[in-house]
């Protein structure tokens, strides 16, 4: 049997050595080291033999059982090495060539200002009012009537508010100073709230203007507040949005919901002040609205203008984002242009 053991370990392993691929080696594997392998045939066979006998033939069976696993392994590893040069060297990759590139989607220029400017006043204490608040469809009531706009003002007009087939006194807010009046009649002082949100007028669509943009108005109603806190928070914000302090100033203004009433202005970024196609050779751009909140518009509400006054303020996103960015044609923003879209 030991003769047996030898010859059949020299005979497996010279095919081993003739091997010339792994399947060449599973195929001797399951020949020799197998359940049904010529060494666990000799193996059965051991039950036989004598006590002595079967520890040496035993051992012997189990010494040339680990060679041949070694060698099998051995030359497996070999041959798995050897092919997997050969598949890296044919799907061998250029790093050097450029990679295939991914478009990825950007945040709208018009939603990331509005994002800008709503955190910086949310850091000078106002907070964002609740949906509910500053809806788009509105009635003549919280657009027009609470804000002390008379029934005869031409904003009242067909050919500038757009009016619903809802009601004859339904309309699509043509500004979000309404946000303001939901906020009053269902809180008391102090408030300090802003409402970014879309807004519609019936004008003809060019370069500057169109009948659907962005707004955002803040309010901050408590006792004694004057036209210096107005102008201090409005300077801060406009430090804080673009980047630097720069110089400002107030024109007198009229909005029926504020009295007095002013235009904000800040000294033209194109030119430093110097004057520009861009300011009209005034060294000036107008950036927003702004006054102290009119008295009939407190009463209206149930606040007391003897007790409480308020400042209200609203700008446009796109303006401050054309400015900031120096866009000079609105209509950009609304064209879905992914030329223009992927600069920001």
């Amino acid at each position: 049997m030991k003769a047996q053991l030898e010859n059949i370990y020299s005979l497996a392993t010279e095919d081993i050595a003739k091997a010339a691929s792994i399947s060449d080696l599973d195929e001797i594997r399951a020949k020799y080291l197998s359940r049904k392998g010529e060494f666990n045939e000799i193996k059965k066979n051991l039950k036989n033999l004598s006590d002595e006998d079967k520890r040496i033939i035993g051992s012997l069976a189990n010494e040339i059982t680990k060679k041949l696993e070694t060698s099998i392994q051995t030359k497996h590893d070999e041959f798995y090495k050897k092919e997997l040069n050969q598949k890296l060297e044919k799907e061998r990759i250029d790093v050097s060539l450029p990679g295939k590139f991914t478009p990825k989607g950007r945040i709208h220029p018009l939603t990331s200002t509005t994002n800008e400017i709503v955190s910086i006043l949310q850091s000078l204490g106002f907070s964002v009012v609740e949906s509910k608040d500053s809806p788009e469809v509105e009635t003549e009531y919280f657009n027009f009537d609470m804000l002390n706009i008379p029934k005869d003002h031409p904003a009242r007009d067909v050919q500038d508010t757009f009016f619903t087939s809802l009601a004859s006194n339904v309309v699509l807010r043509s500004q979000t100073s309404g946000a303001q009046i939901h906020v009053m009649e269902n809180q008391k002082p102090p408030i300090r709230v802003i409402s970014p949100g879309r807004v519609y007028r019936n004008e003809n669509i060019n370069a500057r203007k169109n009948n659907f943009f962005h707004q955002i108005e803040g309010l901050y109603v408590d006792k004694n507040i004057t036209f210096g806190d107005l102008k201090g928070v409005l300077n801060e914000f406009i430090r804080i949005y673009f980047g630097s302090s720069r110089p400002t100033r107030f024109r007198s203004s009229f909005f029926p919901f504020t009295e007095p009433s002013a235009e904000v202005d800040v000294q033209c970024i194109m030119c430093g002040g110097k004057g520009c196609k861009t300011c009209s050779g005034t060294g000036w751009l107008e950036v927003l609205g702004a006054g102290m909140v009119d008295p009939n518009v407190l009463r209206g509400v149930g606040i007391d203008p003897e007790v409480y006054s308020g400042f209200a303020f609203g700008m446009g996103v796109e303006r401050l984002a054309m400015l900031k960015y120096a866009i000079d044609d609105i209509r950009l923003f609304f064209n879905d242009d992914v030329r223009f879209l992927k600069q920001f």
